[in-house]
C-alpha cells in the first residue's frame, strides 16, 4: 500500500494525544487546545476547497502573526496546497513580483494591505482574501460557514508542501522548493536532538514566515504536543513574564542581546528554563559568555538554512562551544571544499557543503539557479565558508556569496544596488553589512552621485521606501567621488566594510 507523506499526518497523533492541552496561547489573548485543532484547521481546509484549491495550487500568505495563520497553514499541509508564507515588511512592488513569479490561486493579505494591494494584484491572482491580527477578515467569514472537512490528501515524500522566497545575488528573489519530506525529517530529527519532553512549554516570539518560527520552533512542539507562549513579535516585557513557566526558547541573537540589557532579566527567571536556542544569525561569544554568566545557561547555537531547513547544531548533552554551529544533524552529511567540490583537510577554510533528506527541491522555476547550486554528486553548495575540526564541529567563518544578514534576515545588496541605481542623481552603489550591536549586521550603502550633485540621504531613503521592505533598506548612506576597484574593475568591498566598520556603533 503506498504510503500517505503528507506532513500533517506527523502531526496529527500528537493533535489527538494532546486533548485538552493548550496548543497555541497568546499572553493575555485567546487559546486554542488541541482537541480543537483538528476541526479548526479542517475547517480552513474546507474553505481553501470552496476556492477551488486542490492538491500543488499555490497559497501565498502575507498576514500578521495569530491563530489563524497557524491553522492557515495547517490547512494547506492538509490539502496539498503549496504554502508561500511572504514576511509582513514586503512593499506592494516586492509583493507584486512575489505573485507573478508563483502564480497563486489566492492571496490572503492583512485588511489595511488589501485596498492598495488589491489594485495592483486583482488581475494577476483568482482570489484574494484578508486575514487580520485578531482573527478576521474574509478569509474566516468563509471559514465560519464551513464544517470541517476530514481529509488529509495522500502527497508523496517529493510533493511540495511550501515554497520560501529568499533574496537573490542577482536582485531577483528565488523560491526554494521544500517538500512534506524535506520538512517531516528535519522536524524529526531536531525533535530528537533537541530532546522534546513531556511538559515542554515553547516561548515563541519569532516570525512564522521564516524557517525558524515557521518549521523549525513550530513543527517540534507540534510534535511534543507542546504548549506554545505564541507571542505576536519579541517584546521584551512579555518575555520576561512568560520566561518563568516555559522550559524552551527559541530566538535570535537580537532576542538575547535585548534580555541581557535589561535589568530585571535574572537568574531566577529562568529556573524553569532547559533550553535557549539561537540561529539565523552568528551569535557573538561575548553574549553567549555574558547570557551563561546572568543565568547559568548556555545557548545552544545551531546552523541551518532556507533551503536545507537546519544543517548543524551544538549537542544537547555535551560542550556547547561559543562561535561554532556544532556537528551535522542525524541523518545528514556535510563536508567542507574547495572550488571545485574537492573535500579539504580537517582544520582549513572551504565551503560547506550538505547532502540530506532536508536538503530542499530547487529554486522555482530556475534549473539554471539550481543546478549551479548543486555538484554533479548531489552536494548543495551552501556558499558559506566554514572549517571544521577533527572531530566534526562546524565553525563558519565567512561568507562567500555577497550576503548580509541583519535581525536574522538575509538581505542581498544587489537587490538594493539595483534599488539605489534607480534614483535620479545616482551614477552607482555599492551595499555592505557593518557590524551592529543589535542586528549583528546593517545594511549600509556607498554612493557616487552623477549629475545630480544634490542628491542627499534622505531622498535616496525616500525612494527606496515604497520598493525595498524597512529590514533592507539602508540605515547609513555614504557618498564618495568613486569607489574603490581591483585591476579587474570589481569594487572591493572588503575595503569597504573597513572603512566604514564602525559607522553603526
Amino acid at each position: 500500500m503506498k504510503k500517505n507523506n503528507n506532513l500533517y499526518l506527523l502531526f496529527s497523533e500528537a493533535i489527538s494525544a494532546s486533548d485538552d492541552i493548550d496548543f497555541l496561547h497568546v499572553p493575555h489573548g485567546p487559546s486554542l487546545k488541541y482537541r480543537d485543532t483538528d476541526e479548526a484547521s479542517g475547517r480552513f481546509h474546507a474553505a481553501l476547497e470552496s476556492l477551488g484549491i486542490t492538491k500543488g495550487d499555490r497559497v501565498v500568505v502575507q498576514v500578521a502573526k495569530s491563530i489563524e495563520s497557524v491553522l492557515l497553514y495547517l490547512a494547506c499541509l492538509r490539502i496539498g496546497a503549496i504554502y508561500i508564507p511572504l514576511n509582513t515588511a514586503y512593499t506592494s512592488a516586492e509583493v507584486s513580483y512575489f505573485i507573478e513569479d508563483a502564480e497563486p490561486r489566492v492571496f490572503i493579505c492583512d485588511p489595511l494591505a488589501h485596498e492598495s494591494l488589491g489594485s495592483v494584484l486583482h488581475e494577476k491572482v483568482a482570489h484574494i482574501l484578508t486575514l487580520s491580527a485578531n482573527g478576521t477578515g474574509s478569509l474566516v467569514d468563509i471559514y465560519n460557514e464551513k464544517d470541517a472537512v476530514n481529509d488529509i490528501v495522500d502527497c508523496s515524500a517529493d510533493d511540495l508542501a511550501a515554497i520560501l522566497y529568499t533574496s537573490g545575488t542577482t536582485g531577483r528573489s528565488k523560491g526554494a522548493m521544500l517538500s512534506h519530506s524535506n520538512l517531516s525529517s528535519n522536524a524529526q530529527v531536531l525533535h530528537q536532538y533537541w530532546q522534546f519532553q513531556y511538559g515542554d512549554i515553547l516561548l515563541h516570539a519569532l516570525p512564522v514566515f521564516h524557517v525558524h518560527g515557521l518549521f523549525v520552533a513550530l513543527h517540534c512542539a507540534l510534535l511534543n504536543g507542546s504548549t506554545i507562549y505564541f507571542l505576536p513579535h519579541f517584546d521584551a516585557d512579555t518575555v520576561l513574564q512568560q520566561l518563568p513557566t516555559s522550559t524552551v526558547m527559541m530566538g535570535v541573537p537580537t532576542f538575547y542581546t535585548r534580555l541581557l540589557d535589561r535589568q530585571d532579566f535574572t537568574r531566577d527567571l529562568c529556573d524553569n528554563m532547559r533550553l535557549f536556542v539561537s540561529g539565523s544569525a552568528p551569535l557573538l561569544a561575548e553574549t553567549h559568555i555574558e547570557f551563561e554568566q546572568r543565568t547559568g545557561h548556555r545557548i545552544l547555537e545551531r546552523y541551518g538554512m532556507t533551503e536545507t531547513g537546519m544543517i548543524t547544531s551544538n549537542p544537547y548533552d555535551g560542550e556547547r562551544i561559543a562561535g561554532t554551529v556544532g556537528y551535522a544533524l542525524p541523518g545528514e552529511s556535510v563536508r567542507i571544499a574547495d572550488d571545485d567540490g574537492n573535500e579539504i583537510a580537517r582544520g582549513e577554510t572551504g565551503v560547506l557543503e550538505v547532502k540530506g533528506p532536508n536538503v530542499f527541491q530547487g529554486y522555482w522555476r530556475m534549473p539554471e539557479k539550481t543546478r549551479d547550486e548543486f555538484r554533479e554528486d548531489g552536494w548543495f553548495i551552501t556558499g558559506d565558508l566554514a572549517t571544521m575540526s577533527d572531530d566534526g564541529r562546524v565553525t563558519i567563518v565567512g561568507r562567500e556569496k555577497d550576503l548580509i544578514i541583519s535581525g536574522g534576515y538575509n538581505i542581498y545588496p544587489k537587490e538594493i544596488e539595483l534599488a539605489i541605481d534607480e534614483c535620479d542623481g545616482v551614477k552607482e552603489s555599492a551595499v555592505i553589512g557593518t557590524p551592529h550591536a543589535d542586528f549583528g549586521e546593517g545594511v549600509v550603502a556607498v554612493v557616487v552621485r552623477g549629475d545630480n550633485m544634490d542628491i542627499n540621504e534622505d531622498d535616496i531613503l525616500q525612494s527606496l521606501s515604497s520598493q525595498l521592505a524597512r529590514f533592507k533598506q539602508p540605515k547609513r548612506i555614504f557618498f564618495v567621488d568613486e569607489l574603490p576597484r581591483n585591476t579587474m574593475g570589481k569594487v572591493q568591498k572588503n575595503t569597504l566594510r573597513e572603512d566604514y566598520r564602525d559607522c553603526l556603533k
